[in-house]
């Protein structure tokens, strides 16, 4: 029931939405990492080039067009480097942009002043080294790729955010998915609906089942754990719900956290609604 993002922008951009609406939310940062596991052919353009057709099969074609994809973005960076531009803007074209930008720093074909990148003059493309790389899945025979490449790792510790929301009422939740919808792939957005549309309809029906008596807690949690999985008709199928007995405790936790419920001498009174 929360999201995930390495990206600090995006996770900006998400909480202060979500802010904004008066929509309820945890935020939990912890180090993550990205990773590249694969392959590096290494020379001039024209001399991976000419490594490359050395090979043969379906994988050659994959990996040529690979390499065709790098070689026209080391170009399309090069023509924003001939009139200088700024590491901000750089970057913004896309993660690939500061790869490039690297390789042409250990070709020392840059210049650099204050937060401005420019290409130097008189550099010849064609004449720098560059590294490319491409996934390990793509070399289905090891032995001939590695005749011509090396093996490449590269892993970059990073920080990573989780945000969880933490509504129940289903018009908030649906509130906050449409937010999230801005900013995460379509499947998560979907996955993280259910799932706390799920919780919402099982803490309505812990409060339903109160009525205006004090229940002891493990009667509640007994009596649900009887009942699960239950079916809940929808309008395009069916919704099937189970929990387990932490996940019950956990939810009469929050619904007395935020103040639906009151639990004295492990007996449970509803206060309120959702």
């Amino acid at each position: 029931m929360r999201f995930a993002t390495k990206n600090e922008a995006v996770k900006d951009a998400f909480i202060n939405e979500l802010k904004n609406s008066g929509i309820r939310f945890k935020v939990k940062e912890r180090l993550s990492y990205e990773t590249f596991i694969g392959y590096m052919i290494e020379g001039t353009l024209e001399e991976i080039r000419a490594q490359i057709d050395a090979l043969s099969g379906e994988e050659k074609e994959v990996i040529l067009r690979g390499f065709q994809s790098f070689k026209e973005q080391i170009f399309h960076a090069l023509e924003h480097l001939k009139e200088g531009e700024t590491f901000e803007n750089l970057l913004s074209e896309g993660y690939w942009m500061g790869d490039i930008i690297d390789q042409l720093m250990k070709n020392s074909a840059l210049d650099i002043k204050e937060n401005k990148v420019k290409l130097k003059e008189r550099i010849d493309a064609t004449k720098l080294k560059f590294q490319f790389r491409f996934p390990y899945e793509l070399a289905k025979q090891v032995d001939v790729i590695e005749k011509v490449a090396k093996q490449f790792a590269f892993i970059d510790l990073v920080p990573e955010w989780e945000i969880e929301i933490k509504e129940l009422r289903i018009e908030r939740v649906n509130q906050a998915l449409q937010i999230a919808a801005k900013y995460f792939p379509e499947k998560d957005v979907m996955n993280v609906y259910f799932a706390l549309i799920g919780k919402s309809i099982l803490a309505n029906e812990i409060l339903k089942s109160l009525g205006n008596e004090k229940i002891p807690v493990d009667v509640i949690i007994k009596e649900f754990l009887r009942i699960f999985p239950f079916e809940i008709p929808t309008e395009r199928g069916v919704m099937v719900i189970n929990a387990t007995e932490r996940s019950l405790y956990a939810i009469l936790k929050e619904l007395e956290k935020f103040g639906y419920i009151d639990i004295k001498g492990n007996k449970v009174r509803k206060i309120r609604e959702l």
